[in-house]
């Protein structure tokens, strides 16, 4: 299609197409993103086209066994390197330019000494900067992604933005006059630093490289200063040469990313997307090859869908009026033939003082005769293309032809300290040493020999069409709607010329009267075969075949049977197709029916065996269930049988310990009390015979016996009232926070009690010393009374006398023992209750359970307390009975005193 048709967004549909069919090793997206790449360096806005294609490329996909992308492989054609340096009104340069000088960050900005697009000649050649509805900065950044996806490293990239900045610079490059002969040097300003710093060379050098030529005169080299359009002619060629060999590293990179390598199967979809047919106001060398290509590419599909078709047609021997096309051989004669365009203009390349106007000159003297050519007044011609008539400027032709870079440029590019340059500077070297055939114009000694541009492209469209003819060729025509680049806008006549142009209408005319739709003999049996009424499967496919057509009563006119195939018109093919539809639908309609029978007995069969199979399976899993709960029961009970006697043996112990606690404390009192009761009772009746004593002892133990009973009565009951509280335990915990104000105040109301215990037996001890002290003073008083009365009462008096002293020292030493006691007891309860208030708040660690030790403890303080009262009582009617006989020997001693007077009164 023509240029602005479509053909760059079809391709990337295609492949996305592709990629989608194809995908899952995650290469594809690789493939999609070169595409961003590729428009940024090789595409630029036009007059007919925002992003028109400024080459041309071919994205052969590799597919492995599988049917899966494995790699990929671009090639590229002609890159319109002259559109770096010139533009013209209301068009750009690349996109890459104004991106990067839009987007790219402070950061590279700052490095790269970027400015606006404005400020650079070779951009403001136009007035056209930006496009509507694209954003650069946006197209920048997604370029910089495309890069990182096709392992392009971080240094890579900007080393290709330092080339970028280095031919935008390299415009910028201004020359001064030094002599009267027009020679010049470059002015070192910003622009010549700047391009000297991107590329990493000497200034010196580069200006020694823009300003002056080596020439190679025999053994002799001669430096010649260069005029201003000389210099300015290389510093061009110098920014193209760059530009195009930064260009094919690009491509080189991406094609090692894509490598298939080892994976490569020899299946592959090639996709050709190239210039579309150009005709601008002035057109030039690049339109010349463009719409030279595009006159190959017709042909190309001529043959295919023309020749070939016919040449099928009389192949197989069937009835056939030949359609007569317009073949554009004669235009492809003008170009290829030994005196066409390209020949001349290769030989008028070779001559030193070759120009445009000789060429064209030249081209009138030999191409006259020729009916697609007709030339034109001063430097023009014409080419009748397939698409048009286009006229050609010649002005430039020879000198883009040639493309000539002088070795003192690769010179300089090879001794930059940048990889790049130096890479350019190699490759450019290596093209250079090739073979040439034919002369050439040696323009900077031997080493500038090279092919021409037209050449070199003739050779690699030849070698494109030679992979196209090894191909199964598709074509995607497109087709533009309008010239104003608008949508919504249908011009039918530049439509229409289109399709007559491209050849459609013959095509849609070979289409109505040929026979589009063609089988061979066995397929068209084997398809439709099974249609027919009566068994023919012993016969040969082509008997089949008639015997079809005849039972469906298809007109003879309407097909054609050759040799090896059968062609149908248009349409026919669809009646057969409806009747084998409708055929095939009725038998899967049958078949649905059987299958769905055998399936639902099937399925029937298959429910009972799994019903089986589940009750069997689901009876053994509720067996091991059963079986292992039956365990887990079984050893829950040993485990709370185990459980429940710990417990019961730890209640047991404390129960036995409890009581051995109780007995041994009743023992200690029953003990102390028999022993103190003993003593008194031995003081007070030691005057008593052997018989009385006996009495008194079975009597006492009669007592003992009694008071054991009482004790274990008590046992029993405090037995009972632990069984309680036990119970009440839990409720107790729960308040336990008022239980400690309790025994706060329960603690005071102990030292009340101790203190008036201790007061009592203070008062008690006073009152023992007066009369103690009161008794032996009248003891030593009466001394020689009581001698001298001696005799009056007897041994009787003496006994009473020694008792009356005994009873009233063990009275005193029951009270001091009591007093101890208390002592002993006060402090003892005193430091447990302490220490046991200091467990329970966590200041001292120990291993026992504190409430229910200060439980205990307030048992074991009760049972003191009633015991002690109880002896306390006890002593104080022992103290009494004592008291009583004190009185009765004081009787005495006043009857004897009052004898003792009336005698002595006598």
């Amino acid at each position: 299609g023509e240029s602005g048709a479509g053909k760059t967004e079809t391709a990337k549909i295609a492949m996305q197409y592709l990629a989608a069919l194809g995908g899952g090793s995650g290469i594809e997206y690789e493939i999609l993103k070169t595409n961003p790449i590729l428009e940024a360096f090789g595409n630029a806005k036009t007059s007919r086209n925002d992003n028109s294609s400024r080459f041309g490329k071919l994205i052969e996909i590799h597919f492995s066994e599988t049917g899966k992308i494995s790699g990929a492989n671009i090639q590229t054609f002609l890159l319109e390197k002259s559109r770096v340096v010139q533009c013209a009104e209301g068009e750009r340069a690349y996109h890459i330019f104004y991106q990067l000088c839009v987007g790219a960050p402070p950061a590279l900005r700052e490095k790269l000494n970027l400015m606006s697009a404005k400020e650079y000649k070779y951009l403001r050649q136009s007035s056209c900067y930006s496009i509507n509805g694209v954003d650069d900065a946006e197209q920048f950044r997604i370029v910089v992604e495309a890069l990182d996806i096709v392992h392009v490293s971080k240094e890579d990239q900007e080393s290709v933005f330092a080339m970028l900045a280095a031919v935008l610079w390299l415009g910028n490059v201004s020359f001064t006059v030094i002599d009267n002969e027009n020679h010049v040097e470059p002015v070192a300003d910003e622009g010549l630093i700047t391009v000297a710093k991107l590329i990493g060379c000497d200034i010196g050098e580069l200006k020694l490289a823009l300003s002056t030529r080596k020439m190679r005169v025999g053994n002799d080299t001669i430096v010649q200063n260069l005029t201003l359009s000389q210099a300015t002619d290389t510093r061009d060629a110098l920014a193209k040469s760059i530009y195009a060999c930064l260009f094919e590293w690009l491509v080189e990179q991406i094609n090692k990313s894509l490598a298939v390598g080892k994976r490569r199967t020899g299946r592959s979809i090639s996709i050709l997307d190239i210039y579309g047919f150009e005709s601008f106001d002035r057109n030039s060398f690049e339109q010349f090859c463009i719409n030279y290509a595009n006159e190959r590419l017709q042909q190309h599909f001529n043959r295919h869908l023309f020749k070939l078709e016919q040449e099928e047609y009389i192949q197989d021997g069937i009835d056939w009026a030949k359609v007569d096309f317009e073949d554009n051989k004669d235009c492809l004669n003008l170009f290829e033939k030994p005196l066409g365009l390209l020949s001349l203009l290769d030989e008028e390349s070779t001559f030193p003082n070759g120009t445009d106007l000789t060429f064209a000159n030249k081209l009138k003297q030999h191409l006259n005769s020729n009916p697609c050519f007709r030339g034109e007044r001063d430097k023009s011609f014409t080419v009748s293309h397939y698409a048009g008539e286009v006229i050609y400027d010649t002005t430039g032709f020879l000198e883009k032809n040639r493309d000539l870079l002088h070795l003192d440029s690769i010179e300089l590019l090879s001794s930059c300290s940048c990889h790049l340059p130096q890479i350019f500077a190699s490759n450019m070297l290596s093209q250079s040493n090739k073979p040439v055939v034919g002369p050439l114009y040696k323009a900077g000694g031997a080493d500038s020999q090279k092919l021409s541009v037209a050449t070199k492209f003739k050779g690699q469209l030849f070698q494109l069409m030679q992979r196209l003819e090894s191909t199964t060729p598709h074509f995607i025509r497109c087709i533009k709607p309008n010239n104003f680049q608008s949508p919504g806008l249908y011009e039918q006549g530049l439509v229409l010329q289109q399709l007559r142009c491209c050849g459609v209408l013959e095509v849609v005319r070979i289409s109505r009267s040929g026979f589009p739709t063609r089988m061979s003999h066995q397929k068209f049996a084997r398809r439709y075969g099974f249609l027919l009424l009566e068994s023919v499967a012993s016969q040969d496919p082509l008997s089949v075949s008639v015997a079809i057509l005849h039972q469906f009563n298809i007109l003879p006119e309407m097909y054609q049977v050759g040799y090896t195939k059968l062609f149908f018109r248009a349409g026919q093919i669809g009646m057969l197709e409806d009747t084998r539809n409708r055929t095939l639908h009725g038998i899967l309609r049958v078949q649905s029916c059987f299958r769905g029978h055998q399936a639902r007995l099937c399925l029937k069969e298959l429910r009972r065996g799994i019903v089986a199979l589940q009750s069997f399976i689901r009876g053994e899993k509720i067996r091991k269930e059963y079986a292992l709960v039956l365990q887990r029961h079984r050893a829950a009970v040993v485990i709370q049988r185990q459980i429940k006697s710990r417990v019961a043996r730890q209640k047991l112990k404390n129960i036995k310990y409890s009581s051995i606690m109780i007995q041994s404390v009743i023992r200690g009192w029953l003990v102390r009390r028999c022993s103190g009761d003993i003593c008194l009772l031995k003081s007070v009746e030691s005057k008593g015979n052997d018989s009385d004593e006996v009495l008194v002892k079975a009597s006492f133990l009669a007592e003992l016996q009694r008071r054991v009973l009482k004790a274990e009565a008590a046992l029993r009951e405090k037995e009972e009232e632990n069984d309680i509280l036990h119970q009440r335990l839990q409720q107790y915990e729960s308040r336990w926070s008022e239980y400690e104000q309790k025994m706060k105040s329960m603690e005071e109301v102990w030292q009340k009690q101790m203190r008036s215990l201790q007061s009592s037996l203070s008062i008690a001890k006073k009152s023992l010393a007066i009369d103690d002290s009161e008794r032996n003073s009248d003891a030593s008083v009466n001394a020689s009374d009581e001698v001298e009365y001696s005799w009056d009462t007897g041994s009787n008096c003496k006994g009473q006398e020694s008792n009356g002293v005994r009873p009233m020292s063990a009275g005193l030493s029951v009270i001091s023992r009591l007093a101890e006691e208390f002592d002993q007891r006060s402090q003892v309860f005193g430091d447990d209750a302490k220490f046991l208030v200091e467990v329970k708040s966590g200041q001292v660690e120990a291993s026992l359970n504190p409430d229910k030790e200060l439980r205990r403890l307030k048992q074991m303080f009760e049972a003191w307390k009633k015991d002690y009262g109880s002896r306390l009582r006890e002593t104080k009617v022992i103290l009494n009975k004592l008291g009583s006989e004190e009185g009765a020997i004081d009787r005495v001693k006043k009857k004897w005193w009052g004898r003792r007077n009336s005698t002595r009164i006598n």
